[in-house]
């Protein structure tokens, strides 16, 4: 017979069930972590990508503002009557890009001060060419620095890609230089024929350190563009830029054949010098739009697949922090279900076995009573039925 045993509800596990959970969230932290390390490192990649394009743009408006300068001087050197309008027009535009984004690449203090410079430059040509060739040279050394922070303050100078690398130290550093230089180098070849004999040595030495100026970073222009050529995947680049790299490589070669003083007096041809200078220019002009625009393109994809980074960054960031809130929410029902409820009562045998079956009433005799006596059979109901018994007449029947 068994007796009810009331039981006694268990005490929760509780560090138990919050093992799953304190688990999730160690691996959590690291996880996030390593997510949001990899963000900021690829989100300062791309900030940097992004201010070289803003340094591309800025080198883009600076082009037409150095060609336009250039021929200001040359025409203010030979007497020329020089025309403002280009370099007015150049002057404007880049104007506009330095008041969007001049704040943010630090060159607004220098642009107004090159600019102010450009304003005061005379608008008709000195009656000195040797003045003109001083404040033109001036202007040109302020845009050549101007050149030199926007590459520092945009990042192109840092640029880690080995094309991307030599295309814009070849835009913004060696093309800007030679150009300016074999400006320099023509308009002083013109300036010999006026000064006197007496400075001949003088004018020969100018000659030379211009001839050096301008020769160098020409041929570093075009060492840069043949290896950014070679290490560059594009094959855009090559087609686009041998043709007038080509041209602009016999122009310098001219250039250095013909500014090289001849005979015994030591003169140098100074209309055959414009003519091969003005080629190298022209050249330089076709090839700086396809070098920016190259440039630009490196940059752009470089921006976008840090913009894949970034996606695939936080795919896998949120895809481990649900793997391991699946796993702690698994775990945590699991032990829920394993967990036997406090209100149940479990039937006790009277040897104190568990589940001896329903429920009977105790027989145990208690003290000081007598025991119960059997419980009477029941007869059922109507006459009674005896068992039969032979009788005598029985026979006779």
């Amino acid at each position: 017979m068994t007796v009810p045993a009331p039981r006694v509800r268990p005490r929760p596990r509780t560090p138990g069930r919050l093992l799953p959970l304190l688990l999730a969230t160690a691996l959590l932290l690291p996880v996030a972590f390593l997510v949001v390390r990899a963000h900021r490192l690829v989100d300062a990649d791309r900030s940097m990508a992004e201010r070289e394009r803003l340094g591309v743009e800025y080198l883009r408006a600076l082009g037409p503002v150095t060609d336009a300068l250039v021929e200001a001087q040359t025409a203010a050197v030979a007497g020329r009557p020089t025309s403002r309008d280009a370099l007015d027009r150049a002057v404007e535009e880049a104007a506009a890009v330095d008041a969007r984004i001049g704040a943010e690449l630090r060159s607004t203090e220098r642009w107004a001060g090159l600019r102010a410079k450009l304003e005061g430059l005379p608008d008709r040509s000195l009656t000195e060419p040797e003045a003109a060739f001083t404040a033109y040279g001036e202007a040109t050394d302020l845009l050549l620095a101007l050149h030199g922070k926007i590459r520092e303050t945009s990042g192109l100078i840092r640029d880690p890609g080995s094309d991307s690398y030599f295309l814009q130290d070849g835009v913004g550093e060696e093309m800007p230089e030679a150009m300016v230089a074999a400006g320099r180098l023509t308009d002083l070849a013109v300036l010999m024929e006026q000064r006197p004999a007496a400075e001949r040595v003088r004018s020969l030495g100018e000659l030379a350190t211009l001839r050096f100026a301008a020769l160098q970073p020409a041929n570093d222009l075009v060492s840069n563009l043949q290896s950014a050529v070679d290490s560059s995947e594009s094959t855009d680049l090559g087609a686009s830029v041998l043709t007038p790299l080509d041209t602009y490589q016999r122009a310098v070669e001219a250039m250095a054949a013909v500014s090289q003083p001849a005979g015994r007096a030591q003169t140098v041809d100074a209309v055959r010098l414009a003519a091969v200078r003005s080629q190298a220019q022209n050249a330089a002009n076709l090839l700086q739009p396809v070098i920016l625009d190259e440039l630009d393109r490196l940059l752009r994809d470089r921006v976008e697949q840090f913009d894949r980074d970034v996606a695939l960054n936080v795919a896998a960031g949120g895809v481990a922090g649900l793997l391991l809130l699946v796993l702690a929410g698994s775990g945590w029902v699991s032990r829920r279900r394993d967990t036997p409820t406090g209100g149940d009562a479990e039937l006790v045998g009277p040897d104190g076995a568990a589940g001896a079956g329903r429920w009977e009433p105790p027989t145990v005799p208690q003290p000081g009573r007598a025991p119960a006596a059997p419980a009477p059979v029941l007869q059922p109901v109507g006459p009674g039925r005896e068992p039969d018994r032979w009788r005598p007449f029985d026979a006779a029947r």
